[in-house]
C-alpha cells in the first residue's frame, strides 16, 4: 500500500496551536529522538525490568550522554546551550523510524514539552531504510518530510533542532576501512540540513572514521554487541550484533556527538539562535 506521507504530516498542523510556557528556565532540556542506537535501556523502556539481568550490556549512546553535558563542559557549547545546566531527556526507542516515531505520538509528547532554547537532537535512518519491515519503512521522500517536520516544529517552539546522520553499523569492512552502509539515508539528512539551514553532525562519517582507526577486531569485540556464550545473564547463548553497542561503544559515540556539538558551537556567533 502506498503511504501518503504528506497527508500524514498535514495532520501535525493540529499541534501548532498548543500553548508554550515562556517562563525563564534555569536549565536546558536536550531531547534525543531516534532509534535503538540512541535509546536508554536502563529502565527497559519504563517497564520496570532489571536492566542488568534482562538487557545488559546493550547501551544506546543517549543512555550515557548526560555525562558529556555537565557544568564543566557547557562552556564549550555556550552558543548552543543558553543555561548553566542541562537535562538530557532521551525519548529514543528501538525499532522506530521517523514515521513511526511521529505516528505513535512520541513526537507530539516532545513538542508539547518544548521550551524556548531547548535542543532537539534527531538521529534516524536505521529503521527508515528497512524496506523488508513495512511496519517501519519510510522511503527517502517520506524520511525527508518527517525530518522537515521535526525541524520546523522545533523552531516553532523557539527550540534548536540538530540533525544527525545515522550512526555507522559495523559492516561492511573493506581493506581495513569501515564502509558506509546507509546510502541515501545518509545523504538525506545532509540535504535537509542544507535546505533548511539547520545544524547537522555527520555522525555516520565520524563513527566510521573512529571505528576504522580502532580496527575491525577491536571494534567488533569491544564496541558492538558481539558477545561470547555464557558471559552475560541476558544473553546466555551469546550474540552476534553489529548494530547495537556495548557501554564502551555507546560512550565513544556519545563523545563523538559531543565533539560535533563543540564544532557547531564554534561556527555560531553569540547572537545566533
Amino acid at each position: 500500500m502506498k503511504v501518503n506521507y504528506l497527508h500524514i504530516i498535514c495532520v501535525s498542523l493540529l499541534i501548532v496551536g498548543c500553548a508554550s510556557d515562556n517562563k525563564t528556565q534555569t536549565f536546558t532540556k536536550v531531547y534525543l529522538i531516534g532509534d535503538s542506537t540512541m535509546a536508554d535501556y536502563t529502565g527497559y523502556y519504563d517497564l520496570g525490568k532489571d536492566y542488568m539481568k534482562t538487557r545488559y550490556p546493550i547501551a544506546g549512546w543517549g543512555q550515557v550522554f548526560q555525562q558529556f553535558l555537565i557544568s564543566d563542559s557547557l562552556s564549550t557549547l555556550k552558543n548552543i546551550i543558553k543555561t548553566d545546566s542541562v537535562i538530557v531527556d532521551d525519548r529514543a526507542r528501538g525499532g522506530r523510524s521517523t514515521r513511526t516515531f511521529f505516528q505513535e505520538g512520541r513526537w507530539r509528547a516532545v513538542y508539547d514539552s518544548l521550551k524556548p532554547n531547548d535542543v532537539v537532537i534527531m538521529q534516524f535512518g536505521h529503521n527508515d531504510a528497512a524496506e523488508q519491515k513495512t511496519e517501519r519503512y519510510v522511503n527517502i521522500e517520506g524520511y525527508k518530510e518527517f525530518l522537515r517536520l521535526f525541524v520546523n516544529q522545533t523552531r516553532e517552539k523557539g527550540a534548536i533542532p540538530i540533525i544527525l546522520t545515522p550512526v555507522a553499523r559495523n559492516y561492511p569492512w573493506k581493506d581495513g576501512k569501515l564502509q558506509n552502509v546507509h546510502g541515501e539515508y545518509d545523504q538525506a539528512p545532509k540535504d535537509i540540513g542544507i535546505e533548511m539551514n539547520a545544524m547537522l553532525i555527520d555522525l555516520n562519517k565520524k563513527s566510521r572514521d573512529f571505528f576504522t582507526k580502532k580496527g575491525e577486531t577491536y571494534v567488533s569485540e569491544t564496541y558492538f554487541m558481539n558477545l561470547p556464550e555464557g558471559k552475560y545473564e541476558a544473553y546466555p547463548e551469546g550474540l552476534k550484533d553489529n548494530t547495537h553497542f556495548q557501554p564502551q561503544g555507546a560512550t565513544e559515540v556519545a563523545r563523538l556527538v559531543y565533539e560535533g556539538l563543540k564544532e557547531l558551537n564554534l561556527k555560531l556567533k553569540p547572537s545566533d539562535d
